[in-house]
């Protein structure tokens, strides 16, 4: 199936079949022999580009070039006029209206077939760059501006979409003295829809947070929320997301975590590395989906990595994906840098195939300092 779709708007047969003919080798084209023919199919189906003539019965070319131009859905579309009305009146009308191009009879196919294609691209390449500028926006508003400040840990924090992006999202928030939520998630799909409906899905999860919060600091009672809502939702019933919630409680050194089939993260301790195992099903699967709280405790000199699945699946020299071991030992690589993140990443870098990530890159380091000890006290376990 052909990517582009023309519509040829002539009266005269022959030409019509001519123009059908050779432009159906490149694209799926109708054809229509007067404006009001051509309005019937636009109203059934918008092509990417229309070729028209301008004198013609019942609706002549600048009534339908007009007409596309007063609908906010078809007055994009690329309009190229093609006449036998040569004269530089009609030109300049023609030009005045927000044609793309004009061209007149006779003509050589071969340059219609050239400017159809640059005209193509160029519309194309306009409507990538604008769905890279939403995607972008959809980006910063995903992510926060800032980063939980807390004594006696440094929290890390990596993002880098890829050209427009999928749905990956992070947010924290503060919900009693003392006490933090963090949410690390990943909306299935990819490029703008997947940053919609990321965006729509992170409003939910905020939401409910603070709506539960004055019943349940659970991240697992929160979770079987927010999959009630994404399933009972019509526009979202369609939409499946994994999700990691964490509890953190800094003065306990503690971490309590509810995971929809997210990537399972990586702590870190002086005993050597592990998998932090529980996880659940993803949201929006399954009504009755259960989640359960895991806790696990932070050492001094320890370290929780999260991520979304960019970093897994990154291609190795090897052909093999980097998978949950290559993260593992990469990050004990970058343990104990000043930028652990970036050492990780670059890590990574250097024994992949490509020397750039494939696909969305999201990391949460969250570092807990070694125990300072003041070796002239008495009591040189003190804990400052």
């Amino acid at each position: 199936m052909a990517e582009h779709s023309i519509l040829v708007v002539e009266d005269e047969h022959t030409l019509r079949r001519l123009l059908e003919y050779r432009l159906s080798k490149l694209y799926d084209v109708r054809t229509a022999a007067n404006g009001e023919e051509a309005l019937e199919q636009i109203a059934e189906n918008i092509p990417d580009l229309i070729i028209s003539d301008i004198m013609m019965p019942k609706m002549d070319g600048f009534a339908l070039q007009s007409a596309v131009q007063s609908q906010h859905e078809t007055k994009a579309i690329p309009f190229i006029f093609l006449t036998a009305k040569a004269d530089e009146q009609s030109r300049l009308k023609g030009m005045r209206t927000g044609v793309d191009d004009y061209i007149t009879k006779p003509f050589d196919i071969e340059q219609l077939l050239i400017r159809v294609q640059r005209l193509l691209e160029r519309t194309k390449m306009f409507q990538t760059q604008l769905d890279a500028k939403i995607g972008q926006d959809f980006s910063q508003r995903l992510m926060p501006k800032s980063l939980p400040q807390v004594p006696n840990y440094s929290v890390f924090f990596h993002n880098n979409p890829r050209e427009h992006g999928g749905g990956d999202l992070f947010d924290w928030m503060e919900a009693a003295p003392g006490t933090y939520f963090l949410t690390i998630g990943d909306v299935m799909g990819k490029g703008l829809q997947a940053k919609f409906y990321a965006f729509s899905f992170l409003g939910y999860v905020r939401s409910t947070i603070h709506a539960m919060l004055r019943t349940t600091q659970s991240p697992a009672e929160i979770m079987t929320r927010v999959n009630h809502v994404l399933m009972d939702d019509p526009p979202m019933q369609e939409t499946f997301a994994s999700l990691l919630l964490v509890r953190w409680e800094p003065e306990a050194h503690r971490l309590t975590y509810a995971n929809a089939g997210h990537c399972r993260p990586l702590l870190i301790t002086p005993d050597g590395p592990e998998i932090v195992e529980y996880s659940d099903m993803i949201l929006g699967l399954d009504r009755n989906a259960e989640f359960k709280d895991t806790e696990v405790e932070l050492p001094a000199d320890s370290a929780l990595i999260a991520y979304t699945d960019g970093l897994t699946e990154q291609v190795l020299q090897s052909g093999q994906i980097a998978g949950e071991q290559g993260i593992v030992d990469a990050s004990m690589r970058a343990y104990g840098r000043d930028a652990p993140i970036d050492a990780m990443l670059d890590d990574v870098l250097n024994r992949s195939e490509e020397d750039e990530f494939g696909d969305d890159i999201l990391v949460l380091w969250l570092q807990r300092e070694p125990l300072e000890i003041d070796w002239f006290s008495p009591f040189a376990a003190d804990v400052k």
